[in-house]
């Protein structure tokens, strides 16, 4: 599964690098920092995961939830957060999990687990010409 990070912050991204390099059936196929570089690999690389920071710079990240769904209505975001009062608002902008940055990896790894079983679900659905359109 194709993953791509989203935080101004360079150790959270590292981080998650790191974790997801352990983690079978996952690839990032790359990092941004802010809004700008989050639009421009959504464009190029088509993720089947985003894992958003809330807090990136550059856009509210709302709108960044509801353009990575744009490109493509199968891509799951899970979105990194430091305020747990803000999963409302994250699940209401159309976020498939949120996680509060800091706490125990374990849940956040059982969900990318769960996305990947769920993407694979959706490509054998998918007819072979319409992927990757």
């Amino acid at each position: 599964m194709e993953i791509v990070l989203a935080s101004a912050q360079f150790d959270l991204r590292v981080a998650l690098e790191i974790l997801l390099r352990e983690e079978p059936g996952t690839t990032v196929v790359g990092t941004a920092s802010g809004a700008a570089s989050l639009r421009a690999l959504l464009q190029v690389s088509r993720p089947a995961l985003v894992l958003l920071d809330w807090d990136l710079p550059g856009h509210p990240p709302a709108s960044l939830v509801a353009e990575a769904k744009s490109l493509d209505p199968h891509v799951q975001v899970i979105v990194l957060g430091k305020d747990p009062d803000v999963k409302h608002a994250v699940l209401a902008s159309g976020a498939d999990a949120f996680f509060v940055k800091g706490d125990s990896p374990r849940p956040l790894l059982t969900a990318i687990r769960q996305a990947r079983a769920r993407r694979a679900a959706v490509e054998r659905q998918i007819p072979t010409e319409t992927k990757g359109a």
